[in-house]
């Protein structure tokens, strides 16, 4: 009779003894199969779990899935991945092995993750170029390339979305006297990471064109 040969860990057959596997089959006595089975149960060492769970052993590959899952539709920086990396305890040299590999064929890019932040935050939220570099750093940006990506935002179009903030805002500011106004304005131009000489101008002028007499507006707020 020929015997059917089965990867270990495999599945035993429908409706056949769940304890049975070729390893614990006649050649090494049931007894022995199923006391070998029960140890390595109780061992519950991280490995013999991960197995179980069908993950690889091998440390390069476990970096290779892991960066791979946590790109799937959202691009991240080498700093991300070297700290999911770590908080999952692949070594340090199995890391930077993958990380390195994944910088060479494209899948991590700072630099082209900086320039599309930039582009997504300023138009999509307006953020200035002081709230983009604050941002950046906390995901582990190198400085030289943060100051390119922010190099791409000139004071003028700075500027110009500052006003577009305002001119948003400023309805839901009509009824309130002129100083609660300027400074609900200029704190939300503020948060958003706009200069305080810039927010002060850009609210005067908002006002101005509303008919607010503006005078004595130029104090810092």
């Amino acid at each position: 009779m020929t015997r059917r040969t089965e990867w270990p860990g495999s599945p035993a057959e429908p409706g056949g003894d769940p304890e049975f596997s070729p390893e614990s089959g006649p050649a090494f006595g049931e007894g022995a199969g199923r006391r070998a089975r029960s140890g390595s149960r109780s061992s519950g060492s991280p490995s013999s779990s991960r197995a179980e769970k069908g993950e690889p052993r091998d440390p390069v590959e476990q970096a290779r899935n892991i960066c791979l899952r946590l790109l799937t539709g959202t691009p991240r920086t080498r700093k991300q991945l070297a700290d999911a990396l770590r908080k999952r305890e692949i070594p340090d040299e199995a890391a930077e092995e993958v990380l390195a590999r994944f910088e060479d064929v494209g899948l991590i890019d700072d630099a082209a993750f900086a320039g599309a932040w930039v582009e997504s935050r300023h138009h999509g939220r307006g953020l200035a170029r002081r709230a983009l570099v604050r941002e950046l750093r906390t995901k582990g940006v190198d400085s030289a390339v943060i100051d390119e990506a922010v190099g791409q935002l000139d004071a003028d179009q700075e500027e110009e979305t500052a006003r577009e903030l305002v001119a948003r805002k400023l309805r839901s500011t009509r009824g309130l006297d002129r100083d609660k106004r300027l400074r609900r304005l200029a704190g939300m131009l503020a948060r958003k990471g706009y200069g305080e000489g810039m927010a002060l101008r850009v609210v005067r002028q908002a006002l101005e064109e509303e008919g607010e007499d503006t005078e004595g507006l130029d104090e810092p707020f």
